[in-house]
């Protein structure tokens, strides 16, 4: 895929002097930084909690069918366009957190509405023409953060970004189990109400903050958007990050069901293995920001992709538990690498429209798993368990291909 060549490099290591402040310093230190870590944590708490038991929701209260749950997650795909239309006017305006503080609403008024829903259509809907637009918060605020790296530059600030991610991941660590247990307490309606206060409360951290004048874009309210393109490099990086999250849906689709009906592990065994991704990404997400350093973050990329690759072969061929844990130890590596990183590269792609960009690149995501939902459905009829895990394999194949010919033509 060819780029242009006027777009700004973005693989030269990251220098560090001698003397400088800590990520962990400028997190406390900065208001801005210390509001979004904490907001990310609930942002993560309150839609993990929701996640998993949304479908149960839809049978079990809604008296929908397993197929018409299935296909709620494709309302996720209005998320890109809400998205970059939430970007684009951040970008013209330079209000970031003002729009955060939007979309935070917007995303609380979908999940009440949800939980009070008497009719099955009702979901899909809301969900599709509001959620979309709630879903956009968590990328006003990482411009913002860009923005305030920007005005006030530090070597450590790609650690900042990493922790604020860091914090996302972690609520997606207790969000599933905080959420079960409260459906199985109280009823499934209140859980969904929950995750609406969660993902109302993200504002409360960040209070009446503002985006100082100096960190805010010089763009005019009437100026156009970014032109394809100038928008090709980062259009290029989410398709290539999509082929290399596809391979999420399909494990958590189908790895489940392959130990359980076919190697016949015990629960504990398979929650474990399941278990085990997070807390390998947690760990490792400072670590990607202490390598990236040294190599460059899309060269970091090229081997988050590769992991992938290895990830996914160990689960379609080796039908051992160590197998499976050493390929979700591997899938750990991928998203301390991308989780942390991704959106610095994606930003950095983009440097004109940085509101666009995290936008653009954090509402992939629904993309990619509608996509590999998808291909994961097809292959695993096709193909059966535990083959249907090369198809990811492939996919990310591909991606550490695509993502060596950019770092190679930005190194």
């Amino acid at each position: 895929m060819a780029l242009p060549e006027t777009a700004p490099p973005t693989d030269v290591p990251l220098t560090e002097p001698a003397v400088h402040r800590s990520a962990v310093r400028l997190v406390l230190a900065t208001p801005l930084y210390r509001g979004a870590t904490i907001a990310m944590l609930l942002s993560g708490l309150g839609f993990s909690a929701a996640a998993p038991q949304i479908a149960r929701f839809l049978v079990n209260d809604l008296g929908g069918s397993l197929t018409a749950a299935g296909l709620f997650y494709l309302t996720n795909l209005t998320a890109p366009v809400a998205g970059y239309l939430v970007g684009a006017r951040s970008d013209r305006t330079g209000r970031r957190l003002g729009l955060f503080r939007v979309c935070a609403v917007a995303g609380f008024v979908s999940w009440a509405a949800i939980a009070y829903s008497t009719q099955l259509w009702m979901p899909f809907v809301l969900s599709a023409v509001i959620g979309g637009f709630g879903g956009a918060a968590t990328s006003q605020l990482f411009a913002a953060i860009h923005d305030e790296t920007k005005a006030h530059p530090n070597p450590n600030t790609d650690g900042v970004v990493s922790i604020v991610r860091m914090a996302l991941t972690a609520g997606w660590v207790v969000g599933p189990a905080a959420g079960a247990f409260l459906a199985a307490h109280t009823s499934l309606r209140t859980m969904l109400l929950a995750t609406a206060v969660a993902t109302l409360t993200q504002i409360i951290p960040l209070g009446n903050l503002k985006t100082s004048p100096a960190a805010a874009p010089a763009v005019a309210a009437s100026a156009p958007g970014p032109r394809l393109r100038a928008m090709l490099p980062l259009l290029a990086f989410t398709g290539l990050y999509v082929l290399v999250y596809a391979g999420e849906s399909i494990k958590y689709a189908y790895l489940p069901i392959y130990m359980t009906d076919q190697l016949h592990y015990p629960a504990a065994l398979s929650g474990a293995v399941i278990g085990i991704q997070p807390l390998v990404e947690l760990i490792l997400m400072p670590v990607a920001v202490l390598v990236a350093r040294r190599i460059g973050m899309m060269r970091l990329m090229v081997i988050g992709a590769a992991f992938g690759v290895a990830a996914n072969v160990c689960f379609a061929t080796t039908g051992t538990a160590a197998g499976l844990f050493a390929g979700q130890v591997l899938m750990g590596g991928v998203w301390g690498i991308f989780a942390g990183l991704g959106i610095v590269v994606a930003q950095d792609l983009l440097p004109t429209a940085v509101a666009t960009a995290s936008a653009v690149f954090l509402s992939s995501t629904a993309v990619s798993s509608a996509l590999g939902g998808a291909a994961g459905g097809i292959g695993a009829a096709i193909f059966g368990l535990p083959a249907v895990f090369l198809i990811p394999a492939v996919a990310a194949l591909l991606a550490v291909t695509g993502l060596a010919v950019m770092a190679r033509r930005r190194a």
